[in-house]
């Protein structure tokens, strides 16, 4: 299953490259016309390679290789509009601004555009037309339970990543069911007892050359994160494996200390004009220190520029992040819609106090709260918190109890899966939440 959604993706990224040199072809071939050359084509290749590539970044950044995009068609129009007027406007700075190449493409950089833009939608209703109602992968689940109920709901609510689900019949034979209804992955519980009589019923299975997956294994794949329904003790032991990533703590370190810096220097300027501009509106306190806690439960001040009224929590104690909080500034609202108040955070990434990609860090007085109502919530202190992270991205921001036990299932993915790939994938996407509203 894993492997059969990895393929999808890349076929919708080889599609998208084929796309943009086909869009590059028809442009010279239409500009030149009758004059066309493959050298004409040949002059404007590579320039226009540098520029695809930061093209495909933002397609990435904008979640366009996230199978889920097609779920609602706004959602799909306003990315694929977004995306397209970004790398435009990429495109001309790449041309006008950097005049390391012999052509400047003027009215033919739109032109690209326009021809990529209609191939390219074209392209995308196809592949998820195909993926959702054609060539689906027929799927079945083992069992009756309630976490098998929860995934199937799961598995049904995502037609879009193409699996069709297949309902077993009880008391018939699993392999005439399996040949019959031609299915290709079955789903079975986590707790095989070698002597049961479902073990022995899945061994005689092993002639239908079918996929045997476990219930929590599929509703990671699928949903991206881990369900605290199907964790025990002994999930954590076969996971969680801390003592193969020593090396990528050290690379991830150093690539925190590289990054952070950069982003402390190219936001510097900013800096004397939003503490002015805190300054002017209350003549309060510029920065805000708050208690957080960190690696192994070590506590440490997060800064932040202050986007509240000075001393706000002396009125109302720690209290949960609301939509609409009346206690924030005029500038401060500014601050957060762009994520501006964030910048200072640098400073503790340099530190050493959290690592750009990480678990989001939480204040003392919630945590001993999450801790009694959260299964196994004292595990993601196992690394060091982070600027942005897997759940920041993949949900909205923390406002209650049952939100901290969502994004815990998003920190325990990102626990288990961790790597430089991911951690690239999710700084990439946090861009994003810097131009869009929650």
């Amino acid at each position: 299953m894993s492997n059969t959604l990895n393929i999808r993706k890349i076929f919708l990224f080889l599609g998208d490259v084929t796309l943009l040199y086909f869009s590059l072809l028809l442009m010279v071939f239409f500009d030149f016309w009758r004059e066309f050359t493959w050298q004409a084509f040949f002059e404007h290749l590579l320039p226009f390679s540098f520029l695809y590539l930061f093209w495909l970044i933002i397609f990435y950044i904008f979640g366009l290789y996230d199978l889920k995009i097609v779920r609602t068609r706004i959602n799909f129009y306003t990315k694929i509009l977004g995306s397209l007027l970004t790398s435009l406007g990429l495109g001309m700075i790449f041309f006008y601004l950097i005049p390391y190449f012999n052509i400047t493409p003027k009215t033919n950089l739109i032109f690209n555009v326009l021809i990529f833009g209609v191939l390219w939608f074209f392209w995308r209703k196809f592949f998820y037309s195909l993926f959702s109602y054609r060539l689906l992968t027929k799927v079945a689940i083992v069992g009756e339970t309630n976490q098998v109920r929860e995934l199937a709901k799961e598995i049904t609510a995502r037609p879009y990543l193409g699996y069709d689900l297949t309902p077993l019949e009880a008391g018939r034979d699993l392999l005439s069911q399996i040949q019959e209804k031609k299915i290709d992955t079955l789903i079975v519980p986590n707790d095989l007892n070698s002597g049961s009589q479902l073990t022995k019923e899945l061994y005689h299975c092993l002639p239908a050359r079918i996929n045997f997956l476990d219930w929590a294994r599929v509703y990671e794949l699928i949903c991206e994160k881990i369900p605290l329904s199907f964790l025990d003790r002994t999930w954590f032991l076969g996971n969680l494996k801390e003592g193969e990533k020593m090396v990528y703590d050290k690379i991830k370190r150093g690539i925190d200390i590289i990054l952070a810096g950069i982003l402390f220097i190219i936001t510097a300027p900013l800096w004397p004009f939003i503490a002015l501009a805190i300054k002017l509106e209350d003549k309060g306190p510029v920065l805000y220190r708050q208690e957080r806690i960190g690696k192994d439960k070590k506590p440490f001040l997060l800064f932040k520029f202050r986007s509240m009224e000075p001393e706000a929590e002396e009125k109302t104690g720690p209290v949960w992040a609301k939509k609409s909080d009346s206690r924030i500034t005029k500038v401060g609202k500014f601050l957060r819609r762009f994520h501006l108040d964030e910048l200072p955070q640098m400073l503790n990434v340099l530190k050493g106090e959290i690592s750009l990609v990480g678990p989001r860090p939480e204040r003392p007085e919630f945590i001993s709260q999450l801790e009694k109502e959260i299964p196994h919530y004292h595990i993601r202190h196992l690394i060091r918190p982070g600027f942005t992270g897997w759940a920041q991205i993949k949900f909205r921001y923390g406002r209650s109890l049952m939100d901290s036990q969502e994004k815990f299932q998003y920190d325990l993915y990102y626990l288990k899966n961790r790597g430089l790939f991911l951690d690239l994938g999710i700084l990439l996407k946090t861009l994003q939440l810097f131009f869009r509203r929650e």
